[in-house]
């Protein structure tokens, strides 16, 4: 069946119950494995992390800041560490149902699960959009039960599951804005409205995680060029980057009061840097030496402020990769591995197996599945490649974490679907859904 003839077979958004089903397994997970226990260890920093003690510092009326502040440390000061969207949203959450309750743990991976749940009947959409309906059905339903799928909503206080369902949003709304696999309903029409909620969803983004803006530009103009007979496409476009900037002003104009400097959207890109790539680094985050478990670092990190102990770290990293290139080149080769095939944790060596065999399967049947694609010139199969060259570039570069890949999860699940229904060469219609 070829793939224009699948998608024509009807609505390509998703059933309801594939959100219910998804939504209800991780709901029912995290409450029963009471994953929202969150244990109390190093005054709960682990509830959150800087984030959890950013929201804490919002509820408690310090202002946004404190990042690594604990009861037998002090304060930290402001921070522009990581962005504002997660940990306002665990302020509000504080604020309701307390700071590092069990409760408030509950109502934040809820949230997770529930977006989560909305993620599965994106991941529908794009491959029923881009492919066909089956694929929809298989992608769909791995993403709703799939235990890999459902890790970080249900385990994770912290900000993957909304990026994860952010980005696959804003993939849905690009493919509809381009009318890929629809029917042409509306094609000559205005999308002033689409354009704005693109701008929107982007704005949020940067403030989720600022790493995918590498692919803004490219989706931004492959919407563009398929649009451009629409009325008004140029000045939607421009409505949309307009959008886009009044999400970011806020933020923009508070870290400049606060630091007395231009902050991009984030401040602590040296120490990343340098714990990534500094002495005695080895392509996994030298994590011993971050600021929440070194005590040297902290009370540097207090004394000198945020900026200035950023770019004191920044500085150290990139001399000590000029001095030696090739051990920067070595641990970048290394994290290329690593994103792909998993970071080495300190696993059981059974469950480590397993744990690196599940995560580099879903990665190599992905990225095949995403090459069948380009090659068969399926629709969007450009645009996602895109996605999969320029986003990691910062992981390979600074450093890598399992979680860092999971925004593109729902699209290695798509491809990787593609890849084994394209050797398949009977396929019939199925009715899962």
């Amino acid at each position: 069946m070829k793939a224009e003839d699948a998608r024509a077979e009807g609505d390509p958004r998703a059933p309801w119950r594939l959100f219910w089903v998804a939504f209800l397994i991780r709901i029912l997970y995290m409450t029963l494995a009471h994953t929202y226990r969150v244990r109390p260890l190093v005054d709960h920093f682990q509830f959150g992390w800087e984030a959890g003690r950013i929201a804490r510092s919002l509820a408690t009326g310090h202002g946004y800041g404190n990042p690594f502040a604990s009861s037998y440390l002090g304060m930290t000061g402001p921070t522009a560490w990581i962005p504002p969207a997660y940990p306002s949203l665990m302020a509000v959450v504080f604020q309701i149902f307390g700071v590092y309750t069990a409760l408030s743990a509950w109502v934040l991976l809820a949230i997770n699960c529930l977006l989560s749940g909305f993620t599965a009947m994106a991941v529908w959409e794009i491959g029923y959009r881009c492919f066909s309906r089956a694929n929809a059905v298989w992608s769909g339903w791995i993403w709703a039960i799939y235990p890999a799928a459902l890790q970080y909503a249900v385990k994770w206080i912290w900000e993957m599951t909304l990026t994860t369902f952010l980005f696959t949003m804003v993939l849905v709304l690009a493919l509809r804005m381009r009318g890929v696999g629809s029917r042409g309903e509306g094609a000559r029409g205005s999308q002033t409205g689409a354009w704005l909620l693109f701008g929107l969803i982007w704005g949020v983004i940067a403030l989720s995680t600022s790493t995918l803006l590498l692919f803004l530009p490219i989706c931004g103009l492959w919407i563009l060029i398929g649009t451009w007979s629409r009325p008004h496409a140029l000045r939607n476009a421009v409505l949309a980057g307009l959008v886009f900037l009044a999400c970011l002003t806020p933020w923009e104009i508070r870290n400049y009061r606060v630091f007395h400097a231009f902050v991009p959207i984030r401040g602590n890109l040296g120490v990343e840097t340098y714990l990534g790539n500094g002495p005695g680094s080895n392509g996994i985050v030298m994590v011993y030496d971050h600021p929440n478990m070194a005590s040297d670092q902290f009370r540097l990190y207090q004394q000198m402020g945020e900026l200035r102990y950023a770019k004191l770290r920044g500085d150290l990293a990139r001399a000590y990769m000029r001095s030696d290139p090739a051990h920067f080149v070595k641990n970048t080769l290394k994290r290329v591995y690593f994103f792909w095939a998993g970071v080495p944790s300190d696993a059981s060596p059974g469950t480590e197996f397993f744990r690196l065999l599940n995560y580099g399967f879903i990665s190599v049947a992905g990225v095949l599945g995403l090459l069948l694609a380009v090659r068969h010139r399926a629709p969007a199969a450009g645009l996602m490649a895109w996605i999969f060259a320029l986003l990691p570039l910062p992981y390979y570069t600074v450093f890598v974490q399992a979680r860092f890949r999971h925004p593109f999860e729902p699209l290695l699940t798509i491809f990787a679907v593609y890849l084994f229904q394209s050797a398949t060469p009977l396929r019939t219609k199925t009715q899962i859904a």
